[in-house]
């Protein structure tokens, strides 16, 4: 009988070399292809993302991220100005306004128009000062205001009273004082002075 010859361990390469070899094999191939093995994906190293990015929620540069005024029923009217102009009293909200109520033929409107052809335009942006023209004709009202130099305020043609009865106003001249919340303050008469002064007082609040 013959004698199985067995091999020797040295002639078995160990197990522990041959996964070895397998695996830098895997490592070399991955390498090549320049796909991340799936393992370390997992690890934590995030893929580039190639979705379109998410619209920002950050107003354009035109936009305005302060909130509108709230508009108090004071000022919810509108009108037509003597130069024809729409005029609308919302856009006033959140300034304290003066309606200036007067008629062409008063020569007490007369005398206060200098002060408000005055300051008018010096405090047009902080304290809108808007004339209420009533108790007349068209033709006149616009002589009064080229008169004194009132072109550069605006005068709504009231002839029809709608907001002389709006405001309760029986007689001219008249200030109606409304404040940056919608409240009236004052309405009634004032002279120049205590005009002049009002309504520095209110820009400065």
């Amino acid at each position: 009988m013959r004698k199985r010859i067995g091999r020797t361990a040295a002639a078995y390469p160990p197990r522990v070399a041959i996964v070895g070899a397998l695996v830098a094999a895997l490592l070399a191939t991955a390498a090549c292809t320049g796909t991340m093995p799936p393992d370390a994906a997992a690890a934590g190293a995030a893929p580039t993302s190639t979705s379109a990015p998410t619209p920002s929620a950050t107003p354009s540069a035109g936009a305005s991220s302060t909130p509108a005024a709230p508009v108090p029923d004071t000022l919810r009217f509108t009108g037509t100005t003597l130069t024809g102009s729409a005029f609308d009293a919302t856009r006033l909200a959140g300034r304290p306004v003066v309606l200036w109520f007067w008629a062409p033929w008063c020569a007490t409107c007369a005398s206060q128009a200098w002060t408000v052809a005055e300051i008018a335009p010096k405090y047009r942006d902080t304290v809108p000062i808007v004339g209420v023209a009533g108790l007349g004709e068209q033709r006149d009202m616009k002589n009064f205001v080229t008169e004194f130099d009132l072109g550069d305020t605006p005068q709504i043609d009231d002839r029809k009273g709608a907001l002389w009865k709006r405001f309760k106003v029986t007689e001219q001249s008249i200030f109606v004082i409304i404040d940056r919340d919608g409240k009236v303050v004052h309405q009634g008469f004032l002279d120049g002075e205590s005009l002049t002064a009002r309504v520095a007082a209110l820009a400065g609040a």
